[in-house]
């Protein structure tokens, strides 16, 4: 299948921005299921390329101002092939029992632990069992979108009941963990063609063995990683994979445009992009006193900005 994505980012700054630093995970990754035929990432200032930790493709730029307006935007076509997408046969450049290590989202409390011994301490097929967790992990966590924040942990939210796909997948990630499965946790894109809105996505991969490898489950829509999945980055949880994470100096508040296109052909993501544009403009020129308060904490900046990456993440699946 051949995916035409672009994925859009646009801050918009209350006032002029000096200076600003970004980390963007915003090339797909070059394995097994799929192919990049073209793919630009577009920043202004000054650019750098290297692979993090995880093999991920990060570029780091450094932006001068003034500015106040910034947009990152990437875009271009992956080939994928679905009798390889759920299946990835390399270790990476990380041992995967990295992968074993709880992090501040993936915490297992009782409940995770209680899951994980109920359904992965049963006999039978490692793959059975862990297609049986992510089955558990949809049922207890209901999808519904803006009930969760981008910081909540997996243990927080399963006691909620309701999340999106980052939030499952943590739950799947602390399930595994606490299980003895190395896993980790993918950020990419999902073609959902005419069913429902195509757009950032998350999941899962598991390690299962040298002969298996990492095998990938999306909790979401209930399947293996398959040819509507594109790949992104990897890491222990959502932080090692975010698209954009970054600080900046100046700016005061910021308002984010996200806009995220998945598309079988060229023709119809730019369709679907001057759509999404015009809903957003038309939006901003409604709504101009939907501004938050006026901040100068880089902290509150980037939790605002991994927010909104996430809310972009959980658009209708």
């Amino acid at each position: 299948m051949q995916l035409f994505i672009r994925h859009e980012t646009t801050y918009r700054y209350e006032t002029v921005l000096h200076r600003a630093t970004q980390n963007i995970r915003l090339t797909p990754r070059q394995e097994a299921g799929q192919r990049i035929a073209h793919w630009s990432v577009t920043v202004p200032g000054r650019c750098t390329y290297q692979l993090d930790a995880h093999g991920n493709r990060v570029h780091l730029a450094t932006i001068p101002g003034p500015l106040t307006e910034l947009t990152v935007s990437a875009d271009g076509m992956v080939e994928t092939d679905s009798r390889l997408s759920s299946r990835i046969p390399m270790r990476g450049p990380l041992a995967p029992m990295v992968y074993l290590t709880p992090t501040e989202l993936t915490l297992p409390d009782d409940r995770i632990r209680e899951i994980a011994g109920l359904i992965l301490g049963k006999p039978g097929r490692v793959e059975d069992r862990l297609a049986r967790l992510s089955e558990e992990i949809a049922a207890r966590i209901r999808y519904r979108q803006g009930v969760t924040e981008v910081h909540e942990d997996a243990a927080t939210v399963l006691s909620r009941g309701e999340g999106v796909c980052q939030d499952q997948a943590h739950a799947f990630l602390a399930c595994c963990r606490a299980g003895g499965i190395p896993a980790r946790y993918v950020s990419g894109y999902f073609n959902a063609g005419a069913t429902g809105n195509a757009a950032s996505h998350a999941w899962a991969d598991a390690w299962l063995g040298d002969d298996a490898g990492w095998v990938s489950f999306d909790v979401t829509h209930q399947c293996l990683a398959d040819q509507r999945h594109c790949r992104l980055a990897v890491g222990r949880d959502y932080k090692d994979a975010a698209p954009l994470r970054g600080v900046r100096q100046g700016g005061g508040s910021e308002i984010l445009r996200v806009i995220v296109v998945v598309a079988e052909s060229a023709v119809d993501a730019s369709r679907q992009y001057d759509e999404q544009r015009t809903r957003y403009l038309a939006q901003e020129r409604i709504q101009p006193a939907d501004r938050p308060e006026h901040t100068r904490s880089s902290a509150a900046s980037q939790q605002r900005a991994m927010q909104a990456q996430a809310d972009a993440q959980a658009q209708q699946q």
